[in-house]
């Protein structure tokens, strides 16, 4: 075969590594965007952070708010408003310094709350038992769980120790009620229903107090199930008996340990603003949640009057620029894809989440004239704070569910309605799935009966046995 010459026209598509960088940025978090970007200013010294009080001119400025090119926002800018930080400040992390603060940066934190293992340790000392038991109770203070119980069978524990500690099961054992007289109570339990006992054990005054520990000791089974009519026939007790001993059954803490359970306090800074300006709601960027960056002069110089054009300087400038570029662009994307969310679910932000809107993220695609993957991307773990609560902006796309009018109904606005529905039911006859898939249709909303069942379950909501009263 002949060899030719041949010319073939072809478009490719190349990700450069600017546009590599501004898909990265557009999917991180806030927090994950603060901590790429001192990644970046411990790398590049031509980036660096603009001093509140220093140059305005080359760091980012965030726009007023979606609209602030249109004529009636201009307008609306000038009309005294609500301060989105008024009422922001709740969202935001407690900067940790104040003007009076004479020692510097002072960080706010939870004071330190001893652990349940040392909490029991300090009442060990102070009791009376021997030195031998009192080793063995701190043995068994090691082997509870973080809600207090004791989920190692004592015959296991008893195992582990070699022979010639000559410790024995009964003695192990006395060890265990030792333990189980420390606060909380109810700690050492080997069980729930053994957990509940020993605070009934304190309750000996009360008058349900005998019903009580009869049905956690024999039928705590069908307490949980609510099968009323069952623990009624096996106890003898009346009607009023049986509320009384559920009642102080329910104030008991099945997880006496919990209470010592170190918790990490997490803030989430926003990084939309949505208020009502004018009669119109409008999104603007929260200025807590944009990094302000800028460029090295200095450097900048240096870069520029360098001969070669290849050389390091010049090079973290072009990165310097891109990172600035690419913070901008992710901004301006996320108020845009915001703004357009505001507009479709303006019911919402006026009458709650019951008259929330089907929406699925084609359309605000289509809207802004981008692909869906990048508002994908711009949803996630990104936040909007507005007047009825702060969500991710995920939480305004839901899907559609049929109507006899031949419309769509958000599945949001079906779990407020479900919510609703079963606030103000009567606990003595609960309604069913079916009930309220019966309830539903009746307002036009063609829902079946194992579509309640599973909206029921995303908002934890128990069945209709397990929510009938007394």
């Amino acid at each position: 075969m002949k060899p030719t010459l041949q010319f073939r026209l072809s478009q490719h598509l190349t990700l450069t590594p600017q546009l590599q960088q501004s898909i990265r940025l557009l999917q991180l978090s806030t927090v994950e965007l603060n901590q790429e970007i001192e990644r970046m200013l411990m790398e590049n010294p031509i980036l660096e952070r603009e001093d509140i009080e220093g140059d305005a001119q080359a760091a980012i400025a965030p726009p007023r708010d979606a609209a602030s090119s249109a004529p009636e926002a201009d307008a609306a800018a000038e009309e005294p408003a609500e301060r989105p930080e008024d009422w922001l400040s709740e969202f935001a992390a407690p900067s940790g310094r104040g003007e009076d603060d004479e020692e510097g940066d002072r960080s706010f934190s939870a004071p330190d709350m001893p652990t349940l293992r040392d909490h029991l340790n300090q009442q060990l000392t102070l009791t009376g038992v021997g030195e031998r038991d009192r080793a063995l109770v701190a043995l068994l203070i090691d082997v509870l769980d973080e809600d207090g119980y004791l989920t190692q069978p004592l015959e296991e524990i008893v195992a582990l120790f070699a022979a010639e500690a000559q410790v024995d099961l009964e003695e192990l054992g006395i060890a265990l009620r030792h333990l189980q007289n420390l606060e909380p109570a109810g700690v050492g339990a080997r069980s729930p229903a053994e957990c509940l006992l020993l605070q009934l054990r304190l309750q000996g005054a009360h008058p349900a107090c005998a019903l009580a520990v009869d049905i956690v000791g024999k039928h705590l089974e069908l307490l949980a199930s609510r099968d009323f009519a069952r623990l009624r026939s096996v106890t003898g007790a009346q009607e009023t008996e049986l509320r009384g001993a559920q009642k102080l059954i329910q104030s008991l803490n099945p997880r006496p340990g919990a209470a010592f359970a170190r918790i990490e306090t997490r803030y989430m800074i926003p990084d939309v603003i949505v208020r009502k300006v004018r009669n119109v709601w409008r999104a603007s960027l929260n200025p807590e949640a944009m990094p302000r960056l800028r460029i090295n002069r200095l450097y900048a110089d240096l870069a520029g009057r360098a001969r070669n054009g290849s050389n390091a300087l010049a090079s973290q400038l072009q990165e310097a620029r891109w990172m600035i570029k690419n913070v901008q662009q992710r901004f301006d994307t996320i108020l845009r894809v915001s703004q357009a969310i505001v507009d479709r679910q303006r019911e919402f932000f006026e009458h709650g989440e019951i008259t929330m809107r089907p929406m699925v993220l084609r359309e605000i695609a289509e809207t802004l004239s981008l692909h869906e993957s990048t508002i994908s991307r711009v949803t996630t773990q990104k936040y909007m704070a507005t007047p009825r609560g702060t969500y991710e902006l995920k939480y305004f796309f839901s899907s559609h569910v049929a109507t006899d009018s031949g419309g769509a109904a958000s599945s949001t606005a079906i779990r407020a309605l479900i919510r609703q529905l079963v606030a103000a039911e009567d606990g003595r006859t609960p309604l069913s799935d079916a009930r309220i898939a019966q309830i539903i249709g009746q307002q036009g909303i063609v829902v079946a009966r194992r579509t309640i069942a599973k909206y029921r379950e995303s908002l934890q909501i128990p069945p209709v046995n397990q929510r009938k009263i007394l």
